[in-house]
């Protein structure tokens, strides 16, 4: 077992500000859009004479969430957590949730930096700042990003290590979501930017990514998250680091048919899962055999399983999936969240066991982009836009790195096609 495996078998999934689900929720001031990181990161680049260079999007939604123009978007009381204003154009949500993330969460020099999380970087959230510029069309920021990420994370085997803090690389092993999703970004830019280079890049990328970070089993292939996870009898398997539209898109991109292989190889591990429950584990055990058990951690030899930070993307990746057994996945999870139901507008804890049950009584704002997912797939928009609305509103109140990335991402992934995908809120 390697590092990676240490550090996340030892520490919970996400170190990150939490609020506890009882007790009523704060009410946030109008137009109290996590002003202050913004304004401040703003005023830093005005001060070191680099306001030309922002694009003119980025500074536009800088002045909005700083309340230069007047509140983004008023607050709605209307249940524990305020609605979204669902008169806001879509557009302009999805650019201001981007302008969050890169002003707030990226330093000039293109590393994404983990700002409530001891000042650290992982690949993951360098992927994350890749996919999010390029769906902006900030070309800038796109390229900053990647060329801090090849400079500092580049393995010799063409892989990404996943932590850099205090000036180095602290754990050079690779993981798998991070990689899949940095070639993804690479190939979309290139074709977004006319960077026949990026695209390159991303292919090679990618083929790094099937040579080493995929494995046969009795379902076919599947995505290993790591290098670490050929060990033993039975293979770690991480349902969130999954990505059906990625494996389409570089499919493409590159012509290797293993990409189909990996689709489908996923689609039977993911059924055999949901036969523990609605919910998909953050971390499972796939056995020679091909039966799969939901376990606890990466590390973990039996269940029952959680559903918490890690698996809360998976509504989001299988829902803007071009296959409909995809996003009946997601859509599938719909239920055991809430939708449809008197819960439908109540708070979405930070862990749940597979059936929906509540473990942890705590909130965070990637749980309501989880659900959003879950009700985009099920056919639910204004469902949908509403815990988006949710979602920016708990995260105004209480920064996250991971909750600011994954409502631009969420924002991207399910109401734009820019990055490859079928969204489901787009018409």
């Amino acid at each position: 077992m390697d590092s990676y495996v240490r550090v996340l078998a030892g520490t919970p999934a996400r170190e990150e500000i939490r609020r506890p689900l009882e007790g009523p929720a704060p009410t946030p001031s109008p137009g109290a859009r996590s002003v202050a990181p913004a304004r401040r990161q703003e005023r830093r680049y005005r001060r070191a004479g680099r306001a030309a260079s922002i694009p003119a999007w980025l500074l536009s939604a800088a002045m909005i969430l700083t309340g230069a123009h007047g509140p983004a978007s008023p607050d709605h009381g209307t249940g524990p957590v305020a609605a979204a204003d669902p008169v806001r154009p879509a557009e302009q949500a999805l650019r201001e949730s981007a302008a969050a993330f890169l002003l707030h969460w990226v330093d000039e020099d293109g590393r994404v930096v983990r700002r409530d999380q001891g000042n650290d970087t992982v690949s993951e959230g360098q992927a994350y700042g890749l996919l999010i510029s390029a769906a902006v069309g900030d070309e800038r920021s796109f390229q900053k990003i990647w060329t801090w990420t090849r400079d500092h994370l580049m393995r010799e085997d063409g892989l990404l290590s996943w932590h850099w803090s205090d000036g180095a690389v602290k754990d050079p092993a690779p993981a798998s979501d991070a990689d899949l999703d940095t070639a993804r970004a690479l190939v979309r830019a290139g074709t977004l930017f006319g960077r026949p280079d990026l695209t390159a890049e991303g292919n090679r990328l990618a083929g790094r990514v099937m040579d080493k970070l995929t494995a046969e089993t009795v379902h076919g292939r599947i995505l290993l998250p790591g290098l670490w996870a050929r060990q033993g009898p039975a293979l770690p398997y991480n349902p969130s680091y999954a990505s059906p539209a990625a494996f389409d898109i570089l499919g493409a991109s590159t012509g290797d048919a293993r990409w189909s292989e990996l689709s489908t190889g996923t689609s039977r591990v993911t059924a055999s899962l949901l036969a523990a429950g609605p919910l998909l584990p953050d971390w499972a055990r796939i056995r020679a055999d091909g039966s799969a058990q939901p376990v606890t951690g990466p590390a973990g030899t039996d269940g029952p399983g959680l559903y918490s930070y890690d698996a809360a993307r998976v509504p989001v990746r299988f829902s803007e999936s071009c296959l409909p057994a995809d996003v009946a996945v997601a859509a599938h999870s719909a239920t055991a969240l809430g939708t449809g139901t008197a819960l439908g507008t109540g708070r979405q804890a930070t862990s749940l066991d597979l059936s929906g049950t509540r473990m942890a009584g705590e909130e965070h704002p990637v749980f309501y982009v989880a659900r959003a997912a879950a009700r985009a797939a099920a056919g639910d928009r204004p469902g949908a836009r509403a815990d988006l609305g949710r979602a920016e509103t708990l995260n105004s109140i209480h920064p996250t790195y991971y909750g600011t990335a994954w409502i631009a991402l969420g924002r991207i992934l399910l109401d734009s096609r820019v990055l490859g995908g079928c969204p489901k809120l787009s018409s």
